[in-house]
């Protein structure tokens, strides 16, 4: 399994507030763990609100553009959304099960990058890290 988040330096252009990019955001502000573009297009259709799958699809893309949500690839390659807490680099621990999500800081990681880089050379040196377990809930429930 090898996810990655996406976290890109520029900043796309600012999109339009629109009704449906405002749903997309309320919620997702309301949930605490990773969501597929599908669950959030399931999650909004039975709030009643009226966004099709591939405006679903437009605005977390152009909100991931803007650094507004984290990206992360599931082990099937799937893309997965989230609001963080953090607005700077960080990293994630997440639950092979039910999804949760916590989020980390790792300097150990982020000195390790940064000498790797200097070592050979490299300039604007970037990483992705995501780690993957069991969280205590599901451990217990497989105990």
């Amino acid at each position: 399994m090898s996810p990655e988040t996406s976290r890109t330096s520029k900043r796309a252009p600012e999109q339009r507030v629109t009704r449906q990019r405002l749903a997309v955001g309320r919620t997702l502000d309301e949930l605490d763990d990773f969501v597929s573009t599908q669950e959030l297009f399931r999650l909004l259709q039975e709030r009643g609100e009226r966004v099709s799958l591939a405006t679903t699809y437009r605005v977390l893309q152009s909100m991931a553009d803007e650094n507004l949500v984290d990206v992360l690839r599931g082990g099937d390659g799937e893309a997965l959304y989230r609001r963080c807490a953090v607005e700077h680099h960080h990293h994630h621990l997440v639950c092979r099960e039910c999804g949760k999500a916590v989020e980390v800081e790792a300097p150990a990681v982020e000195s390790w990058a940064a000498a790797l880089g200097a070592k050979y050379g490299f300039t604007e040196v970037a990483h992705t890290v995501e780690v993957f377990g069991l969280c205590p809930e599901c451990s217990a429930r497989k105990g």
